[in-house]
């Protein structure tokens, strides 16, 4: 039986039992017609000229049959064809030298037919291993997801099963990319018990993978495998890691078009998973509005990239002004769309921030304004401007040197400058943000952390920072008139920031009363629509 098998498993996987029965026949009839007895009315087929008509017959099947089945057929033909060849070799003068001639063709017709069948075998062998690792991914050795594809079009319906991961990020960047290669390979075996016999887990890089499930009870099944995925604890270094792991899925019917569309949905599904602690289907919150979400955020950083490419941003700037008579603006960005109508940052900004554009607003910000800094140097010789950083530039190592080098481009004095940073993100990367900052205050830049009050732990963090100036957030200036409690809160930030010997702005100063109330409390700088609103750069005395 095990020798059967292997003869099967040699047999080209195109081939089959119709092609075989067809190949056999010729072949029979063939040595038929060479064994039969010669007679007056024989033709030329029943000599030994028929032997040419074997070796391409043979050698059909030694490409098609592999080694074992077509050893054994050829082995059953020689003997047959020897025992007989006086049937087709009749004597006659010269005899011996046809004899010769008919046995040399018998050993290089058995040389052929054998290297060729063994040739053909290993070759099919050979391919199927590159189809068998095309279908698999080489560093976690799971399925990947041109094996998903195929076993979704094998199957008239399938649930899709996105599992995401995002902890394995920041755990690769500690532990290395071994702990995020190994924690896949351990959750894909914890998993693979639930799982029926067609039905497997799928690589996806980064940090998700997939489960093509049976439809039957698909619900109830996963809500018991996502029941199993939070027992999971993955141990590295004696440390068990459970990083949270968001859970989407949808019922899709063959053929699935647009695959890689689905899991981005799926994706982004899988992180309001991470909130609700529950799967989420895809198909009962509804795959338009991701679809409208994903196409308008694409849209957006398309036009972002435009803005920075053709210049289509541009400036405003809001006075700010200080009780002992100076003033300086804070630079505002904005962006128009295709109507003329004004963006506002609150929806662009995030998105930059998603696509890693953030560092190049920044700069182009800080160069547009340093340009009309220059060109306006003569009757605005020694004024201030605030620009607002974000989070990614405080935290790129090269991003003082590239402010150094555009204020020595545009001759403008780096205590001409305020960065504001906003304290509940920047700070986020505590060590490479202070290094940051105290780069740019060594050139003359001043610091300003804006909104404050509003970041968490923000008292804790304003221990370790070195900051010039102190914004606090406008949540507490709005309502300091009505609201005691938030009057004694912008009075404690007052009192520490006098102890730290930084300068205190007050955020929406909209109002005489709010004005009177905050300059009783030691504000040195005042902010908001009273004391001037939002400008054209270019229009500003």
């Amino acid at each position: 039986r095990g020798y059967y098998q292997q003869l099967k498993l040699q047999i080209d996987s195109k081939a089959t039992k119709k092609e075989i029965v067809i190949w056999l026949a010729v072949l029979t009839t063939l040595m038929f017609i060479l064994c039969m007895p010669l007679t007056d009315n024989s033709s030329i087929f029943s000599t030994n000229y028929t032997l040419s008509l074997l070796l391409p017959v043979m050698l059909w099947g030694a490409m098609r049959y592999g080694y074992k089945f077509i050893s054994i057929i050829w082995a059953v033909v020689l003997i047959t064809s020897i025992h007989y060849y006086q049937r087709y070799m009749p004597w006659y003068s010269g005899y011996d030298t046809q004899l010769a001639i008919t046995s040399s063709s018998y050993l290089v017709f058995s040389f052929i037919v054998n290297y060729m069948s063994v040739l053909a075998t290993r070759q099919r062998v050979v391919s199927g291993r590159a189809r068998r690792l095309a279908y698999l991914d080489p560093v976690v050795h799971l399925p990947n997801l041109r094996a998903l594809n195929r076993a979704l079009q094998n199957a008239p319906w399938s649930t899709i099963c996105f599992l995401h991961v995002p902890g394995l990020e920041l755990l690769g960047k500690n532990y290395g990319v071994m702990l995020r290669i190994q924690y896949k390979q351990k959750l894909s075996h914890w998993i693979t018990p639930m799982l029926a016999s067609n039905e497997c887990v799928y690589q996806m890089s980064g940090h998700d993978l997939v489960l093509r499930l049976n439809t039957e009870a698909h619900q109830q099944r996963i809500e018991a495998l996502d029941k199993h995925i939070k027992q999971f604890r993955f141990i590295w270094d004696g440390l068990p890691l459970q990083p949270p792991v968001g859970v989407s899925y949808c019922c899709v019917r063959s053929p699935v078009s647009h695959l890689y569309l689905l899991l981005g949905e799926l994706s982004t599904s899988s992180d309001l998973s991470l909130t609700t602690n529950a799967p989420e289907d895809l198909q009962r919150r509804g795959a338009m509005h991701l679809q409208r979400d994903l196409k308008g955020r694409i849209a957006m950083m398309n036009r972002l990239q435009q803005a920075l490419e053709h210049d289509h941003f541009f400036l405003m700037a809001q006075p700010i002004f200080g009780v002992r008579g100076d003033v300086y603006h804070e630079i505002l960005l904005r962006l128009r769309d295709d109507n003329g109508d004004v963006i506002n940052p609150d929806n662009f900004l995030p998105v930059a921030h998603e696509f890693g554009l953030s560092s190049a607003i920044d700069l182009w910000v800080i160069e547009n304004t340093l340009r009309f800094m220059a060109a306006s140097r003569e009757y605005m010789p020694a004024h201030r401007f605030a620009i607002n950083l974000s989070p990614t530039s405080v935290c790129r190592a090269r991003f003082p040197a590239e402010v150094k080098q555009l204020l020595t481009q545009y001759q403008v004095e780096p205590w001409q400058l305020v960065f504001e940073v906003t304290e509940s993100n920047s700070l986020t990367n505590a060590e490479q943000a202070q290094l940051t900052l105290g780069q740019l205050q060594q050139f003359g830049c001043q610091i300003a952390i804006d909104d404050f009050g509003t970041g968490y732990a923000s008292y804790a963090r304003l221990k370790n920072v070195d900051a010039d100036i102190l914004k606090i957030d406008g949540s507490f200036i709005r309502n300091i008139v009505s609201n005691s409690l938030d009057y004694q809160i912008v009075a404690s930030i007052c009192h520490l920031a006098r102890m730290k010997n930084m300068q205190v702005v007050a955020e929406y100063v909209e109002s005489e009363e709010i004005r009177s109330v905050v300059l009783s409390l030691g504000i040195d700088y005042l902010q908001g629509y009273l004391i001037g609103e939002p400008q054209l750069l270019s229009e500003i005395q």
